[in-house]
């Protein structure tokens, strides 16, 4: 079993958390939000907001909302988190919702898990108008995160928070000294996909903690970080490893206005430390590489990165003075890139680190609150996800001839289960507590652990050859002037034709091949596909593919939704 590598503390359950660190980091930024005014931000301490959850939390079971379950929705801000720990850590259960999703679903999943209140942004008042009118769920309490006042049926977070701070002031401990069962669910979860195949995962205080210790035990962060928030909150890999991670290491977050407002928010609020899908990051490096190309520097930095590699094997590391330039483009104080929800392009990550940038790979699921296993600061392997966390153990079920199979994993992080779906809790969760994540893997000798694909995604041939979709799209995605793709199998009499949709990019096309009608970009792709064909066996050979300049279809964490695309195939 793998060893810590930093120090940690140890927790409970969230509130414990809160407490803990509240004590030692209380007097530090917590938060750096944008004001109305150019330039001027505002900054919340980590007093100030556990004051805060305390006030609003008191106020919630003022308000009869004890042991229910409660809601929210909206784009990554401050209230999201103040309203999701003071749910969480006395009041009842938190029920985050995806922000993307259509009206009819938000609607189904509120119905589904029994929510009683709901706080949301202004961006879903007319969706929670229509819910009022309409009376059929158990909603009690509307809840707005940008109301200054109540407004008739609809209450104002904000005042909430005002009238709980009084009931705190007059003696209501109720929030303060309620005890948290770490064992039983406090946070349902709903997988992507629609409603009716999406699964609530329940997990339990002992769950989250459990996993912050372990990232807390292997990537380091401190209260000198701070953390830019752009994955979606409700998604469980930002939630735990974006929010309350860094908030138990005293670290402060600032949330990104948006994925063309990146390299701006890294710079002006002085980011450390991004956690994202490899799409963000390979976007960046592109940019950086594109950047030192147009200024005639490629080979330059390639010589730098052979001495200061060179240099690194004894200790010395020049790699930040050397690459000055390429540090202050991304700010000046970036330092730590945590990558997870994907597969990490090797050569990409190999690129950052080349110039200086901690790059590490990470993987998990919703099902295991989430992270599995991480590359740290003394364990990387390229095109690994590194080794298991301290408290998990792995395993690889019925393992090939090249030692490839369904990677199982058992420890505190495993879910509780799926709510209200005995049968699918069967199919995932033994009765010995091993969990099947649907991911195929090997691990070496050393233990680094490396995902091939998903099983079901996994093309299997009439000879018993099995194709890995993802790998196929990581070669393809290196073309130049290509964005994405999406490799799939295609019925040929008894076995199947390997095919790939393209995505490329209208501009790059005609800058660097000055091509603008689509048959002479099919064609050149096509001679680019041939060329990465040479490079493997013939049963992996791309035989047929189509083009495209509209964005694939994906998640809100950026993961191709395979099934729509090949809907759109068929």
């Amino acid at each position: 079993m793998r060893k810590p590598i930093h120090q940690f503390d140890t927790y409970t359950d969230l509130k414990d958390m809160l407490k803990k660190s509240g004590e030692k980091y209380g007097d530090k930024t917590a938060y750096i939000l944008k004001t109305e005014n150019p330039g001027e931000y505002k900054k919340v301490t980590h007093k100030e907001f556990r004051d805060q959850i305390n006030n609003l939390g008191t106020k919630l079971i003022e308000m009869g909302l004890k042991d229910k379950r409660i809601s929210v929705i909206g784009e990554n801000r401050y209230e999201w988190g103040v309203a999701y720990l003071s749910v969480v850590t006395g009041t009842g259960t938190v029920v985050p919702l995806d922000k993307a999703l259509p009206e009819n679903e938000i609607e189904s999943l509120i119905l589904r898990a029994e929510v009683e209140a709901i706080f949301y942004s202004s961006k879903y008042d007319e969706i929670m108008k229509k819910l009022r009118e309409k009376n059929n769920t158990k909603i009690k309490y509307f809840i707005s995160m940008d109301l200054e006042k109540n407004d008739g049926e609809v209450f104002s977070m904000h005042q909430l928070m005002q009238e709980g701070e009084e009931l705190l002031k007059n003696g209501n401990r109720d929030f303060i000294d309620a005890t948290i069962n770490a064992e039983e669910m406090q946070i349902m979860l709903f997988t992507s996909g629609t409603t009716s195949i999406s699964k609530a995962v329940m997990l339990s205080h002992k769950n989250i903690v459990s996993n912050i210790m372990d990232i807390a035990a292997t990537i380091k962060l401190d209260e000198n970080d701070i953390m830019l928030s752009f994955l979606p909150l409700h998604h469980t890999f930002e939630s735990t490893v974006g929010f309350l991670y860094p908030i138990s290491k005293g670290s402060a977050i600032a949330f990104c206005e948006g994925i063309r407002h990146i390299a701006e928010n890294v710079k002006e609020y002085k980011i450390t430390a991004v956690i994202s899908v490899p799409a963000l990051f390979e976007g960046i490096y592109k940019q950086i590489k594109k950047g030192i190309q147009k200024k005639g520097k490629w080979e330059t930095v390639q010589k730098g990165i052979k001495i200061s590699s060179f240099l690194l094997k004894f200790g010395i590391d020049i790699r930040k003075k050397l690459f000055h330039e390429v540090h202050e483009n991304l700010g000046g104080h970036l330092r730590l890139l945590v990558a997870g929800g994907a597969a990490f392009d090797p050569e990409i990550e190999k690129g950052f680190k080349d110039l200086g940038f901690c790059t590490l790979q990470g993987y998990g699921l919703t099902e295991t609150s989430p992270v599995v296993a991480a590359e740290d600061d003394k364990y990387t392997r390229l095109g690994s996800i590194g080794k298991a966390f301290p408290s998990l153990d792995v395993k690889i079920l019925e393992p090939n001839e090249e030692g490839i199979g369904e990677l199982m994993v058992k420890g505190p992080t495993v879910m509780l289960g799926y709510y209200d779906n005995e049968e699918a809790t069967k199919e995932v969760l033994e009765q010995d507590g091993w969990f099947h994540t649907g991911d195929l893997a090997k691990i070496d000798k050393d233990g680094f652990i490396f995902i091939t694909g998903r099983k079901k995604y996994v093309i299997v041939l009439q000879n018993g050859k099995n194709i890995y979709p993802e790998e196929l799209e990581i070669l393809i995605n290196k073309i130049e002037g290509v964005k994405e793709s999406f490799v799939y199998g295609k019925p040929d009499g008894n076995d199947f034709k390997i095919c790939a949709k393209v995505v490329y990019n209208t501009e790059l096309m005609e800058e660097l091949y000055v091509l603008k009608n689509e048959d002479e970009i099919k064609e050149k792709i096509w001679q680019e596909i041939k060329k990465i064909n040479k490079t493997m066996p013939a049963y992996k050979y791309v035989r047929e593919i189509s083009v495209t300049d509209q964005e694939l279809i994906k998640t809100t964490t950026q993961k191709i939704k395979r099934h729509e695309e090949m809907k759109t195939l068929v």
